[in-house]
Order: structure tokens, then C-alpha cells, then sequence
């Protein structure tokens, strides 16, 4: 089970980017993009469900921190614990608040600069987070289980 929602989690991350993208692509172009907003707010938020279960359930996250001898303090010295343990989760949450708050913002008529803003920031945040594959020890492939 733990495998299938690994997959599902990793392609629902393409769906995020691609909306994202498409969305700060229609703000910055003047086009009406609550539509896409919604599909990047839905896909960002079911995203982040499956990777809190992950998190919490999965080997990576929290059982790094619980099954490593020493706990928090070792795994801060291990930059691929880290970045499971710490750093993806912070980020992702981080990037995922600024889309709801952009989301949130367009649906109530701000202007399409500042939507544009938050998304950016997310963008930035999405990408630094991602296990790519060309990351030494956190890589992922780019489609896995396909």
C-alpha cells in the first residue's frame, strides 16, 4: 500500500507543478485563471494529505527520526535524513500555505500580481524541496512505478 501511495504522491506532484505553472502563467497574461487555481488548490492539498500519511507512517519522516540513535540531533548531521526528516515536509507545507493564501486572495478579487507573487514564492519552494533524480542520495525517479 505504502508503494502505491508513493506513486500517487509523486504524480499528483507533476499535476501540481503543471497547474501551477499554468495558473502563474494566466495571472501574469491577464487571463481568468480561478480555474486552474482550484485544480491547483484541490491537487496541492490531496498532495500534501498522502504525503503527511507518509510522513507519519511511511519510512522516511518521522521514523528517521525515531528509529536513528541519537534521534533529532544525528539526523540534522545526515543531509538525506535531513531532507526527509526536515526540510521536504517544512518547505512543501510552506509552499502549500502560500497557495491557499493566493487562492484565497484571487477568489476574493485581489489582484493578479499579488496571487502571481505567492505562486512564485511556491514555485521556488516546490522545486528546492523535490527529490529530483540528479540529487546525490534523495533522488527520485522522475516518473516512478511506470
Amino acid at each position: 500500500m505504502n508503494t502505491g501511495l508513493l506513486h500517487l504522491h509523486n504524480l499528483l506532484r507533476w499535476v501540481v507543478l503543471i497547474t501551477l505553472l499554468l495558473s502563474i502563467v494566466k495571472l501574469i497574461s491577464g487571463q481568468n485563471a480561478l480555474k486552474t487555481s482550484k485544480i491547483l488548490l484541490i491537487s496541492a492539498h490531496s498532495t500534501l494529505v498522502l504525503g503527511l500519511y507518509q510522513y507519519f507512517f511511511g519510512a522516511f519522516g518521522y521514523a528517521l527520526i525515531k528509529n536513528t540513535v541519537g534521534g533529532m540531533k544525528e539526523v540534522m548531521k545526515d543531509g538525506a535524513a535531513r531532507f526527509w526528516a526536515v526540510e521536504h515536509i517544512t518547505s512543501m507545507i510552506l509552499a502549500i500555505v502560500l497557495i491557499t493564501i493566493g487562492h484565497i486572495r484571487l477568489k476574493k478579487g485581489a489582484k493578479a500580481s499579488t496571487t502571481a507573487t505567492f505562486y512564485l514564492i511556491a514555485l521556488l519552494l516546490i522545486l528546492s524541496a523535490m527529490p529530483w533524480p540528479f540529487r546525490a542520495g534523495i533522488g527520485r525517479p522522475w516518473l516512478p512505478g511506470l
